[in-house]
């Protein structure tokens, strides 16, 4: 990236979800996993880096003795505004998958072609279950048949940044959803 690309301006004027809206959802997505898995373990497989912050709230929402966290890091975008369709994985998880109840925790479902293959890619290693809980949800977008089984909110075809969202690796930590005009 130039010096010019990282000093780009972008204006963030417009919240989207305010943060006590986005906080009383991920209360409830968590009451909603509590619900369907009392009396299991889940593991929460957070798609990084875009999950944190959602992941992070999520399992503190989720009233369960046995709950396991694990990451895995993919790559789709690149430094681009655009999916390339291409994924690439730069971290795989840490722990066995086999046998448990998963859920894949995203950020946001566009054209769901990353976690299409992230989600064959789990099936491969023969989970219990695997579901999908998913922040944001964008289906105008969609390039392939793919839903949550958690869903946060439905958003429309904008660039989206904030609560772990970002554009070139900037405004993941703003804790609102807002989106981009570029000036």
């Amino acid at each position: 990236m130039t010096a010019a690309q990282s000093k780009r301006k972008y204006d963030l004027s417009e919240v989207l979800i305010d943060e006590a809206t986005l906080k009383k959802r991920v209360e409830e997505l968590g009451e909603e996993i509590t619900r369907d898995y009392k009396g299991k373990s889940i593991v929460l497989i957070g798609i990084l880096k875009g999950s944190i912050p959602f992941i992070a709230d999520l399992m503190r929402n989720i009233r369960l003795d046995d709950l396991e966290v694990d990451y895995i890091s993919v790559s789709s975008y690149g430094r681009s505004t655009k999916s390339s369709g291409v994924v690439r994985i730069l971290k795989d998880l840490d722990s066995d998958i086999k046998g448990k109840d998963v859920i894949i925790v995203e950020d946001i479902i566009d054209t769901g072609l990353t976690l299409a293959y992230l989600k064959e890619y789990f099936m491969g290693r023969n989970p219990g279950s695997l579901k999908i809980c998913t922040l944001l949800d964008k289906p105008s977008r969609r390039k392939v048949d793919i839903r949550g089984d958690y869903v946060g909110f439905r958003v429309e075809d904008r660039f989206i940044v904030g609560y772990g969202l970002d554009v070139e690796q900037r405004f993941r930590n703003l804790p609102f959803i807002s989106w981009i005009k570029e000036e």
